[in-house]
């Protein structure tokens, strides 16, 4: 690539408006405020949804609304123009989605890039300055290889003179739930790439709130490595706790006081020691199965079956909470109402993409539950596509699934309680109110230590908590 003195940034173009594009987007527009952001996608009914009232934006985040209200139609714009806004940027950021492949060479586990793919031919067709392309979405290793042969391919009429690609990596380490703050103060910011002009130009828009020595610059394929790596380090420490969960069970141990001697191990740290129904979220298993590919792919037989065992525990763990549900319900729960708190995969997210509940919850429809959900920021509609998603008719020949608009319907006349996710109203629960409200003998399974037992009265109800 040819080296330019500097690279002038005045407009951005983020190509994707979903959990990434749209907080990221939003949080630069604030801190830069004289960059113009353009936020693009071709889904229609999501970009209405951004610039409508702050209530309606698609992705639920605490403070992203009051950015968007503070930025929108300032210097942040949702649109689907995305040829408007590529022909315009200095910086086009790809954040689209990259789910697993579902057919072909590596179906189950290889990432499909047909979004990304179609974005670098978008960006070819449309640019018409020096433009830097930043890598945004979760990809597989070398995939800068393949934006850069569509960006400079001169076999389909896509370069031109006056066009330069910079291509650069970096990443996004955020934690849904707690989105803003992880942009507003990160751990660390990775851009990767070769050209020094392209990454300076991309670190000045960083700089402009965070310290440089949190920026990190390294090569591109360490870049797209580091974001694999740390998601499947992550998934990892959750699926270990939740195997030792199990032991304390069968031992008399308590997982939450184990997780605390761990914690206080330097050496280990307390992060992602927290027990639970298992890991979620668009990332972890996506990230796994694309680190468990690439190791078969270059031969590393060994080290492909090692993360695999990361993935199969995480399925255990779904299906060790669903039988210890049926189990104690007698081994049988056809017909019985079972109350379901929570949906998404984490708290402070409407996110349910790989949420534990979506499969702890066809195993209990399987069985011919009644299932009453309550879910403070998922809407019944995204609710109803997972449940009946690769089977459709899962609702009608087991058993079925309605909404409760509240926690007190839910659990009226239930046989049962689980508790899949740790939104902060679950922990406010007088349980002895509500334990009259529900059928005799009543159950609590509590898959993310929220109950308090010291305040349940067990003479009225059975407690289960995971990991005790």
């Amino acid at each position: 690539m040819k080296e330019v003195e500097r690279i002038q940034i005045h407009r951005i173009c983020c190509i994707g408006a979903g959990y990434v594009g749209g907080p990221t987007m939003a949080v630069i527009a604030q801190k830069c405020k004289n960059i113009h952001v353009d936020v693009v996608d071709i889904d229609k009914n999501r970009i209405s949804r951004w610039n409508d009232d702050i209530s309606k934006i698609p992705v639920y985040e605490p403070g992203l609304g009051e950015i968007i209200e503070e930025c929108r139609n300032r210097n942040l714009f949702f649109s689907t123009d995305i040829k408007g806004a590529i022909e315009k940027a200095d910086v086009v950021f790809i954040a689209v989605n990259t789910p697993t492949k579902e057919y072909g060479i590596g179906a189950g586990e290889a990432s499909d890039l047909t979004y990304v793919e179609n974005c670098a031919r978008d960006i070819a067709k449309y640019a018409k300055n020096k433009t830097i392309v930043v890598e945004k979405s979760t990809i597989p290793v070398k995939t800068a290889d393949v934006i850069e042969k569509i960006l400079n391919n001169p076999k389909e009429g896509l370069v031109r003179n006056d066009v330069e690609f910079f291509i650069l990596s970096n990443p996004e380490f955020l934690a849904e739930g707690t989105a803003i703050n992880d942009l507003l103060n990160p751990s660390r910011v990775l851009i990767g790439g070769e050209n020094k002009v392209a990454i300076n130009a991309l670190t000045s828009i960083y700089k402009t709130w965070i310290s440089p020595d949190k920026i990190l610059k390294t090569n591109v394929w360490s870049s797209e490595l580091s974001k694999l790596t740390a998601n499947a380090f992550l998934a990892q420490r959750i699926s270990s706790i939740n195997t030792i969960s199990a032991i304390c069970e069968k031992t008399g141990a308590s997982i939450k006081e184990v997780s605390q001697a761990l914690g206080m191990d330097k050496r280990i740290g307390k992060y992602f020691l927290n027990h639970g129904p298992g890991f979620g979220g668009s990332c972890f298993k996506k990230d796994l199965l694309n680190l468990i590919y690439l190791s078969k792919f270059n031969g590393l037989l060994d080290v492909s079956n090692y993360w695999e065992q990361v993935l199969k525990i995480n399925e255990w763990q779904k299906n060790r909470i669903s039988k210890k549900i049926v189990n104690s319900l007698f081994g049988n729960i056809k017909n019985k109402k079972i109350a379901i708190l929570g949906f998404s995969f984490k708290a402070n997210t409407n996110d349910t993409r790989e949420s534990s509940a979506i499969d702890i919850c066809k195993n209990l429809l399987i069985e011919g539950a009644h299932l009453s959900i309550y879910d403070p920021e998922v809407e019944f509609s995204r609710i109803e596509m997972d449940l009946n998603s690769n089977n459709k008719s899962i609702s009608e020949n087991h058993g079925k699934f309605t909404q409760s608009k509240s926690i007190k319907k839910a659990l009226s006349s239930s046989h049962a309680v689980v508790i899949l996710t740790e939104w902060q109203e679950f922990f406010e629960i007088e349980w002895n109110n509500h334990i009259e409200l529900m059928e005799k003998p009543a159950w609590i399974f509590d898959c993310r230590d929220i109950v308090d037992s010291s305040t349940i009265d067990v003479s009225k109800i059975n407690l289960w908590k995971c990991g005790y």
